[in-house]
């Protein structure tokens, strides 16, 4: 890497000689040179006219907006980009999950850096490429395409060629390579959402990235997987591709990653359990179509072990705090409905029911009936039930049979009196009527 320019070593560079279309009167040089060499991508082209290695007869081109009417003749200085000398093979273990001859897809583990910098000049995924595929030295950062974070886990595809990087960095500018997210966040997400907000440095914190004024375009959707006990798990789906993405925008609406050192702090931890010393984020879907067959590819990455013990321990908590919850609830609404050996039933007829109205004294032969209708296994409860019904009923009628012979007694009484009484038919009337 050239460390003035912050662009690739190149080789000895070969002149190509272009003659403009003349369908192409009018546009800007850089779209031009982008139609004329394809397999450059417009930022390197762009790059080259900045460089000077873009001439109109005698006069050096150095503006990408000069236009141009067709069919002036270009000569450029075409130059073959080539990894940076300090990038050297290392034999450091890669998992490609699958590779042809203009492709690996690498499922990248936490903790390795993408590309060398910022004192992490060794170890790199760049120099376990070179080792893996020592091809990758021609091609401009090794082939690689878009990074991941550090502790970022997941899957990233590198291009084996030129071609095939172009091609992939204007699907990355089209939006045709889809990627997919798992992040455990703090706090319990109500709804599915999408954050649009633009991103750029920090006001004053210059290695971290903000949501900003005048900052690029990013929009990131999310949704709901799974709910914890403070946490929730989601899927993010990046529209853009700016330096720290999801982690900026969750953070920006309440719900820092945890484990997010940078932009989560103490509110990223997990309320429950051990520490997880990393951001929870792991790209586990990636899409593209294949720059050569045109097909339309997808591959998956199971979420490391690191995460998926975290989510277990997290579900175990969930479950074991719903469990106590219930339990809770069933001692709330435990009482002395168990108690005694069975029902207790009551029987009522007539006006023996104290109080009682006619549909009471109703109400109680309908359950004597229910009753004598039921199982078989509640007979003999129902015959007991008839001769305690027959005992009360022979105690009754005993009682009418005494009022009966009573009331009998006092009229012969009453017709003895007035039988010797003088024969005064309205005095007989009224003390008849009277005793009556």
């Amino acid at each position: 890497m050239n460390s003035a320019s912050g662009r690739g070593d190149y080789s000895a560079s070969v002149p190509l000689s272009l003659i403009v279309p003349s369908d192409c009167g009018g546009e800007r040089l850089d779209r031009i040179l982008a139609r004329l060499l394809p397999q450059h991508s417009r930022n390197r082209l762009q790059g080259w006219i900045r460089d000077g290695r873009v001439r109109l007869g005698s006069e050096t081109l150095t503006e990408t907006r000069r236009r141009l009417w067709g069919g002036e003749t270009l000569v450029v200085d075409a130059v073959e980009e080539v990894c940076s000398e300090s990038a050297t093979a290392e034999n450091i273990p890669l998992s490609v999950i699958y590779e042809d001859d203009s492709l690996l897809v690498i499922d990248k583990p936490a903790g390795l850096v993408v590309h060398p910098g910022n004192g992490n000049w060794n170890g790199t995924l760049l120099n376990a490429l070179l080792h893996y595929s020592p091809a990758l030295a021609a091609v401009p950062r090794g082939g690689i395409v878009h990074r991941l974070d550090k502790d970022t886990s997941g899957l990233l595809v590198v291009a084996r060629t030129l071609a095939a990087q172009t091609d992939l960095v204007r699907q990355l500018q089209a939006r045709t390579v889809k990627r997919r997210y798992r992040a455990l966040v703090r706090g319990e997400c109500e709804r599915d959402g999408t954050v649009d907000a633009p991103i750029g440095r920090h006001p004053t914190q210059r290695t971290k990235m903000a949501v900003v004024r005048g900052g690029k375009p990013a929009r990131t959707h999310y949704r709901i997987l799974e709910r914890f006990i403070g946490c929730t798990l989601v899927e993010c789906a990046l529209e853009t591709g700016r330096t720290h993405q999801i982690r900026v925008h969750m953070a920006s609406i309440g719900h820092p990653l945890v484990g997010d050192p940078v932009y989560g702090g103490g509110a990223s931890r997990i309320p429950v359990g051990a520490v997880f010393h990393r951001q929870a984020l792991h790209a586990w879907r990636l899409g593209l179509v294949h720059p050569v067959t045109g097909r339309t590819m997808q591959w998956t990455s199971p979420i490391p072990e690191d995460f998926a013990g975290l989510l277990d321990d997290l579900r175990a908590a969930a479950e074991a705090a719903q469990a106590a919850i219930d339990a809770a609830q069933a001692d709330e609404f435990d009482d002395d409905w168990d108690e005694g050996d069975g029902p207790q039933v009551f029987y009522v007829r007539g006006d023996e029911y104290e109080g009682g109205e006619e549909g009471d004294y109703d109400e109680g032969c309908d359950v004597a009936g229910d009753e004598a209708e039921g199982a078989d296994g509640e007979e003999s409860f129902v015959e007991d039930d008839d001769e305690a019904f027959d005992e009360l009923l022979s105690d009754d009628e005993l009682h009418d049979e005494r009022v009966d012979e009573g009331e009998s007694a006092a009229l012969t009484s009453l017709a003895t009196e007035d039988d010797s009484a003088p024969s005064d038919g309205g005095a007989l009337a009224r003390k008849r009527s009277r005793r009556g």
